[in-house]
């Protein structure tokens, strides 16, 4: 009898299973397909960032190097103030070069949490390059329309430790595999931030949002707009742009 209880039991649990595994797999291939069209193994990137103040905006421009997950390089071009100032990172460390005071500082922790000059953007948030395939679980939680495009609403759960975000809410486009807006968690709970995507263009056979709006919901305003004004996937980078010697040329 008992036997046959345990038998029952797998037969109405199993149908069950094999769904919940089969969903698995579609949200896992589905931020793999994200991570396709996010991501390259170099990545060169001309960007204007708007940050709105409460009575004038202020546009900063930058070209950002990127390899892999480890190595970015980022300079600042405009406006004069902020012009000639550098942000290295190399694995885990940040280094920033300040040309007005011609001095190096490093950042690491709970440092890189800190905002991007006055902006919704955190030092975690320009550097953060790891694939979200690789360091969250997945997992649809809902379908439905979005800016009259069909889209999945996933959840993501960090599965590795030292992660900016615990959770990440995303509405992504079913017919582009491109996030067009996104919630961040921590892991009380807490929103921290929201992100939309917009400007959506396919480049070199991918598609890849040119403006993104980046919202602190910690403090007021409308948050701070990202535009890139120009990007190269894949190109050639010399290794020199991410060493420590490129900070002071």
């Amino acid at each position: 009898m008992k036997k046959q209880l345990i038998i029952l039991l797998i037969s109405i649990q199993l149908p069950f299973l094999l769904l919940s595994q089969q969903s698995d797999q579609k949200a896992l291939n589905i931020i793999k397909k994200i991570d396709k069209n996010m991501f390259s193994k170099t990545q060169i990137v001309t960007s204007e960032m708007i940050v709105y103040g409460k009575r004038k905006k202020r546009v900063i421009r930058s070209k950002g190097y990127s390899m892999g997950k480890e190595n970015n390089f980022t300079e600042y071009l405009f406006p004069e103030r902020e012009k000639g100032t550098k942000m290295l990172k190399l694995n885990d460390r940040l280094l920033i070069y300040s040309p007005t005071t011609d001095r190096t500082i490093q950042l690491s922790g709970h440092l890189l949490r800190q905002s991007v000059m006055g902006s919704d953007l955190s030092y975690e948030d320009m550097m953060e390059e790891r694939k979200l395939s690789e360091v969250y679980s997945a997992k649809i939680i809902q379908e439905e329309n979005y800016n009259e495009s069909p889209v999945w609403i996933m959840e993501l759960i960090s599965k590795v430790e030292g992660l900016a975000y615990h959770k990440r809410v995303l509405w992504i486009d079913k017919n582009k595999f491109i996030p067009l807006k996104e919630n961040l968690y921590a892991k009380s709970g807490t929103l921290l931030k929201t992100t939309t995507f917009s400007d959506i263009r396919k480049i070199d056979k991918r598609w890849f949002p040119m403006k993104m709006n980046y919202k602190d919901m910690l403090k007021d305003g409308k948050g701070t707009d990202f535009i890139i004004l120009d990007v190269s996937f894949n190109p050639k980078i010399p290794e020199g742009y991410f060493s420590k010697n490129i900070l002071k040329k």
